[in-house]
Order: structure tokens, then C-alpha cells, then sequence
């Protein structure tokens, strides 16, 4: 069951790098600035790569740190899943995110074992934004 918004945040490409040019197999870095569920303000550091599929869709898997503005030593790390396609200007991708927060404690203690689902979406000058909600 889909739950609550958790995490929203706007962001910026800082990088592509190709690492087949065969595949293709581009990897993708994007910084972003973001609220959590509670009004935490963070940073995260995204980095994922992806490969085309038939029909015009993107296989993509990527993973992130995601650090509290108010204390960088309390962090969540996390891994993700999705399947991207363009529209146009913009690339979105949808899949699932898997939180793994340093501690049991804190103010984000609550993505400790949380499995999320994102949208996500990026412009052609490198803008983004992205949106994960709970999946209980």
C-alpha cells in the first residue's frame, strides 16, 4: 500500500560519465536540496546509471546519500531500481528506493528498513526533482 510523502527535493545534474559506449551504459550524478516528512531539510548526493530498452524505456539503478542540514553525521544511505522513458524534454523514472539509515535513533531513524516508491524528473538543462513515498 502506497503511503505518505517522505522525501521531496529540486536538484541539478553536476555529472554524466559513459561506462560502455557499446550498451550505451551512461552514469548520472545529481545533487539535490530536500524536505523530509517532519520539515528536515537535506542534501543528496545521487548517483545512477542506465541502459535502453526496447520500446524507448531505460533500465536504471542508482544509489545515494542523503544527509540532514543540521548534522551531516546522521545520514541515510540508500540503493534504487527504476524504469525511466522521455517526454518530450524531460526523462522520468519511476521505481523503488531501499533506505538503510545509519541508526535506530535520531531524526532519521523512521527510513531505518523503509522501502519507498519515487518519481523522479529531469529537464534538458539538468534540472531536477524527485518525490518518494512509503510503501507499507
Amino acid at each position: 500500500m502506497l503511503g505518505d510523502l517522505i522525501y521531496k527535493a529540486n536538484g541539478k545534474v553536476a555529472g554524466y560519465r559513459v561506462l560502455n559506449a557499446e550498451g550505451p551504459k551512461i552514469e548520472v550524478t545529481i545533487t539535490e536540496k530536500g524536505t523530509l516528512k517532519g520539515g528536515i531539510e537535506t542534501t543528496d548526493t545521487v548517483t545512477y546509471w542506465s541502459i535502453p530498452r526496447l520500446g524507448g524505456a531505460y533500465y536504471a539503478e542508482g544509489k545515494g546519500v542523503l544527509m540532514i542540514k543540521e548534522d551531516v553525521n546522521e545520514l541515510d544511505t540508500w540503493t534504487g531500481q527504476g524504469i525511466g522513458y522521455y517526454s518530450g524534454s524531460k526523462r522520468r523514472d519511476v521505481g523503488s528506493v531501499f533506505c538503510r539509515a545509519g541508526s535506530t535513533t535520531g531524526l532519521l531513524a523512521f527510513l531505518y528498513k523503509m522501502v519507498g516508491v519515487f518519481e523522479y524528473e529531469v529537464d534538458e538543462n539538468g534540472n531536477s526533482g524527485g518525490k518518494i513515498w512509503e510503501w507499507k
